[in-house]
């Protein structure tokens, strides 16, 4: 059976030990950027534009550029997307369709986005808060702690690109039961879920009014602020919550898990979600 994955890479090594020093080799998770280009035609005008370079695991490039354009507030949903088209040479051509809103004027994403950072290439503070996200509904869905436990370990059980390199973050979408639904990994921690949403947004599945997002470090402001945008109630994380994106999650009225690891978790935003904790009962307040 062929090892090859889109995303690893094999190099050389020195491998230093008290042991002494040996000759090996070790397995990488790719890095390699992707240009994200929109094109319109309309009024018997074609416009294609250069939206961002953002660096990435190769791999569900249709998808990343897709949950990007949402993400961002270039798109509002997929029937503004009539073709995808990915190139060889990294790069993916998003056709959007003639009645599409998109404002090319108003289009504030610098060209470059690393793969540690994206709300930072943002060209004004204003910006950061202009995207509108999904109304959630309150106290819905209602789930045990228990899912919560279990969400972890089934996130790592399915990432074989992870175990091999050990360099890729992720992004699990689960049902309110805990049933793993779908999972991105990538180099960046903001690309594995525009990835996530990406797929979701082409297969018609947004909002997430029902399901959980786990990611597997922090929960920053960005990627909050993206599952808002996708509707997803319930954001669990294996690190800690960023301050700015608890304030947020509260604005939303969004459940926000930090810690989730070792059989605890920190409630830091609408507990009311768990069944095991009072409705009226606000995290941290």
């Amino acid at each position: 059976m062929s090892l090859y994955h889109p995303g690893v890479t094999t190099v050389a090594i020195a491998s230093v030990s008290f042991d002494g020093v040996l000759s090996d080799v070790d397995e990488l998770s790719v890095e390699e950027p992707l240009e994200i280009v929109v094109r319109l035609a309309r009024d018997e005008q074609v416009i294609t534009r250069s939206v961002a370079v953002t660096m990435r695991t190769p791999g569900a490039d249709a998808e990343l550029a897709a949950g990007f354009l949402l993400t961002e507030g270039i798109i509002q949903s997929e029937r503004e997307i009539s073709d995808i088209q990915v190139a060889s040479d990294n790069k993916v051509c998003v056709a959007l369709s003639p009645s599409s809103p998109v404002d090319f004027a108003r289009l504030d994403r610098q060209s470059f986005v690393s793969s540690s950072c994206g709300v930072c290439g943002k060209r004004s503070i204003a910006a950061v808060f202009a995207l509108k996200h999904q109304e959630l509904r309150i106290g819905e869905p209602r789930i045990d702690s228990e899912v919560v436990h279990g969400l972890a370990q089934a996130q790592r059980a399915a990432q074989p690109t992870f175990a091999r390199t050990g360099g890729l973050h992720a992004a699990a979408l689960f049902d309110a039961d805990g049933a793993l639904l779908s999972l991105y990994e990538d180099v960046g921690r903001h690309n594995a879920l525009d990835k996530l949403i990406g797929s979701q947004l082409l297969s018609g599945g947004l909002p997430l009014a029902e399901r959980i997002l786990f990611l597997s470090g922090r929960a920053s402001f960005e990627l909050v602020q993206k599952a808002a945008l996708a509707g997803i109630p319930i954001v669990a994380a294996v690190g800690a919550p960023s301050s700015l994106a608890v304030a947020l999650a509260r604005q939303c009225s969004m459940t926000l898990l930090g810690f989730v690891r070792d059989s605890r978790f920190n409630v830091y935003a609408d507990a009311g979600r768990l069944r095991e904790t009072p409705a009226g009962l606000f995290a941290g307040s």
